[in-house]
């Protein structure tokens, strides 16, 4: 009877103290969210250059992290300026009312041994769907992981239904991301070591 006492008196203290999710930082230089539109006359590749991340990331226990991606709609470049305009006019992105593109997790389960579903909401052009965006864990050590997946969203399922006669649009456009993160706090203390003030 003691024994079981004290094994309840473990197990609730390991629960009540159990170390929360460490939060991460991105590194802009290792990290990228790509996309491929598919179009009559071309594949238009194309990434977003402004975005950033919240990331709680529990390295033992997976399932117990959470992230927010937050994408600045306007900063779409495919290369080419034209048509970049048009992306981010009421025919696509309607950046002027929608200048956010975001995804917020809600459950985070392990589907292999270093894949992981993500199952969370993605709002855009101010409609938003629950969708679940498969993930593989590349690497975590030394206080530093890289992820990267890709996915696939239905265009007009957002409220994006413009099409052209001459250069006829697909409905799917694929995505594809790669994040590298580190433990903010071991990133901090690095950046003090070296002097640094940003």
């Amino acid at each position: 009877m003691i024994k079981k006492a004290l094994s309840a008196v473990l197990l609730l203290g390991s629960i009540m103290f159990a170390a929360p999710p460490a939060p991460h930082v991105i590194d802009p230089a290792h990290s990228q969210i790509n996309f491929v539109a598919e179009a009559r006359l071309i594949s238009a590749h194309g990434h977003f250059d402004k975005w950033e991340a919240e990331v709680n990331l529990d390295a033992e226990k997976i399932e117990n992290s959470t992230v927010k991606i937050t994408i600045d709609a306007a900063s779409i470049n495919t290369r080419i300026a034209q048509r970049d305009n048009h992306l981010r006019s009421k025919d696509f992105l309607w950046v002027e009312q929608h200048p956010q593109i975001t995804f917020m997790s809600k459950k985070i389960t392990k589907s292999g041994d270093k894949r992981l579903d993500v199952t969370g909401d993605l709002t855009l052009r101010g409609v938003t769907k629950e969708m679940t965006v498969p993930m593989e864990m590349v690497f975590y050590e030394n206080n530093r992981g890289r992820f990267r997946g890709t996915f696939e969203i239905n265009r007009k399922e957002f409220g994006i239904t413009f099409d052209s006669r001459m250069n006829s649009i697909e409905d799917i456009v694929k995505v594809q991301f790669d994040i590298n993160v580190l433990d903010k706090e071991a990133a901090e203390k690095a950046r003090r070591s070296r002097g640094g003030s940003n």
